[in-house]
Parts: structure tokens; C-alpha cells; sequence
């Protein structure tokens, strides 16, 4: 499960800098800090229609729900009880239902409740000491499973006392989201909404064009530069990237991604180094990009195919190490190959 609240930096960034502006047009920008990264707001309309206090008021709102890193958090206390029904605000039922859906769909390869292995291996809130042994895996791994919690109108169930949840791998898309569609509600037409990476975007731009994304590439899986790759052009939908070269661990020259499988345990070892996912939405590319890190290439792109709601750009290192890339059939659909 991927950990975006503070330590990836994920590799879509927006290319919005130098839009230009229609007659009566102005451009706004936004920009701040939360859930320990940058976000930015740009948008175009003739007056300013929206106050930075709107935006953090979003942004607190859901650190209230929730964070992680909050000890004050709706989700800190549902992990911190036992077995047994919790009420929930609306936020937290919207990203459990997404979530439910995605678990679904994956056969389980996404699954909030892996809290338990995620802090196991050392990338939760607290750093872990040591490698976990298969006997702690094995416990932890018995806390795991969407089955073990039943949603309905504002409250949760947890059927064992040691479930814990984890949103860290959709949370964030979620935010990207509400902060959209806030946008959208003041009457702005066209924008581009970035938080740690992960965008939001409605064209076209003021002068007839498509916002344009760019995708970077790393050159090595950790601690690499990074170089452009692609650039897509789009007037609606989302972006998001995971990857699994931004936060790993070392056990001697074994590398250890933070991409856990709620299945086994352990993490994965898929050999996708990035994962970029265009959907209509940023909570349904949040998810979803969680997913087909963890699955071999070919696998990823044929789950993405047979899905509607995706599209994916994968860059994957084959069985000789070499770098690669692949993408889904209508990815190649939103490149500029200019």
C-alpha cells in the first residue's frame, strides 16, 4: 500500500506555468502546505471567487478524518478501540465505499485495512528497528482484510479488536478531489488542482488549449534523477503516480519497497518501478495507481484494459534490469507526440 501523506513525491507534475490568458481572464494561484507536502491551486475567472481559508478549512477537514500523523484524527481513534461500531463523518464513509470497490475489483490487492503489516515493516508513523520475522508477519497479516468491517450510513463496524485502517493510499486523491469540485461550485471552468503530485485538472486552458502534464522517468529505482518522459494533454479527469523508488528500505543489498500485499504480508515484488493513472476522478487514480504497482507489467496493463474506468502508463524494469515502459490501449491516446 502506497504512503503519500508525507514521504513519496509522486512524478506528475503540472506543466500550467505560461498558460495564456484570455481578454478578462486572470490567473489565480494558490499555494501551501499540508499532509506533509505542496499543493497548488490555479484557476482562471474574472474575479477572485475563492479564499485560501476555503482551502485549508477542506484540508483540515480531512486531517480531522483522516490522518495518520493527527492523534486527534476520527481514524486514530477507530484504530485505537476494539471490536465494535464507530460513528463516522461523511468524508470517511465516501473513501471506505471507494475503497470497498477497489478491494473489490483488485481480489484484494488493495485493502485499507493493512495498516498492521504497513507499521510491521517500518512505514507507518513509527520507523521500524529490524526485518520483520515470518512469525510477526503472520499475526499481522490476521488483522488484514476488508472483510472484517461492515459500512453503513455514517458508522463502521470492526469485527476483531486489532483491525486498523490506513487511507494513506487514497486519502490524498480524495482531497484533490473535494478541492475540485469546490472549484467547481464558485463557477470556475477551468483549473488545475496539485497536491504532493497527485492532480485534478478541467480545461481547456483560457487560449482553446489542453492543459498539458508531464510524467518524468527515473533513471535508477532509488534515489535517481529524473528525467521527462511523456507529456499528455488533457481537459478533464485526473492524474496520479505511484512509485516505488521515492520510499524503500535497505536490509543489506536487499531493497524493500513500501508496497505491502495484504495477502501475504510482504511486500511486493512486481518490478514496476512507477505506475501513472489517468481516471475521471483523483480518488479512483489514487487507488488504482496502489494496484497495478503491484502487479507484473503485462498483468497491470491487461487489468487496466479490461477496466473502464483507467487508463495506465507503467515504467518497469524487465527480467535483465533494463528500464522499460508500457501503457494501457488508450493512454497512448492522450500523448503529445510533439
Amino acid at each position: 500500500m502506497v504512503v503519500k501523506w508525507r514521504y513519496l513525491v509522486l512524478l506528475a507534475v503540472p506543466l500550467v506555468l505560461g498558460m495564456t490568458e484570455a481578454p478578462r481572464l486572470k490567473k489565480h494561484t494558490i499555494r501551501g502546505v499540508a499532509q506533509g507536502t505542496d499543493y497548488m491551486v490555479i484557476y482562471y475567472a474574472t474575479d477572485s471567487l475563492v479564499r485560501r481559508t476555503e482551502i485549508d478549512d477542506i484540508l483540515a477537514a480531512v486531517d480531522s478524518s483522516m490522518s495518520l500523523y493527527k492523534p486527534y484524527s476520527l481514524i486514530n481513534k477507530i484504530n485505537s478501540g476494539g471490536r465494535g461500531v464507530f460513528f463516522i463523518d461523511e468524508h470517511f464513509e465516501r473513501v471506505v465505499r471507494r475503497s470497498l470497490d477497489i478491494y473489490r475489483n483488485s481480489n484484494g490487492l488493495f485493502d485499507v485495512t493493512v495498516a498492521p503489516l504497513v507499521e510491521l515493516w517500518g512505514f507507518g508513523v513509527q520507523q521500524a528497528t529490524h526485518v520483520p520475522d515470518s512469525a510477526a508477519v503472520e499475526l499481522a497479516r490476521d488483522c488484514v482484510g476488508m472483510d472484517d468491517i461492515r459500512i453503513s450510513d455514517r458508522s463502521i463496524e470492526k469485527k476483531k479488536d486489532c483491525t486498523r485502517l490506513d487511507f494513506n493510499g487514497i486519502a490524498q486523491g480524495y482531497t484533490v478531489d473535494l478541492l475540485a469540485d469546490m472549484l467547481e461550485k464558485s463557477g470556475v471552468k477551468s483549473y488545475v488542482v496539485e497536491l504532493g503530485g497527485e492532480l485534478r485538472v478541467q480545461g481547456p486552458k483560457p487560449d482553446g488549449s489542453a492543459i498539458r502534464v508531464g510524467i518524468e522517468r527515473p533513471i535508477k529505482e532509488a534515489g535517481a534523477s529524473l528525467i521527462m518522459n511523456a507529456v499528455i494533454e488533457v481537459n478533464h479527469g485526473a492524474i496520479t503516480t505511484a512509485g516505488s523508488y521515492r520510499r524503500f528500505a535497505t536490509d543489506g543489498d536487499r531493497v524493500i519497497t513500501h508496497h505491502i500485499d495484504p495477502r501475504t504480508g510482504y511486500p511486493f515484488q512486481s518490478g514496476i518501478v512507477s505506475a501513472t493513472v489517468y481516471a475521471a476522478d483523483a480518488m479512483t487514480a489514487d487507488g488504482y495507481d496502489n494496484v497495478v504497482m503491484a502487479m507484473p507489467a503485462d498483468a497491470a496493463i491487461a487489468f487496466a484494459n479490461n477496466l473502464d474506468e483507467i487508463e495506465v502508463y507503467l515504467i518497469y524494469k524487465d527480467q535483465n534490469g533494463t528500464i522499460r515502459d508500457t501503457m494501457s490501449s488508450g493512454f497512448g491516446k492522450l500523448i503529445n507526440n510533439n
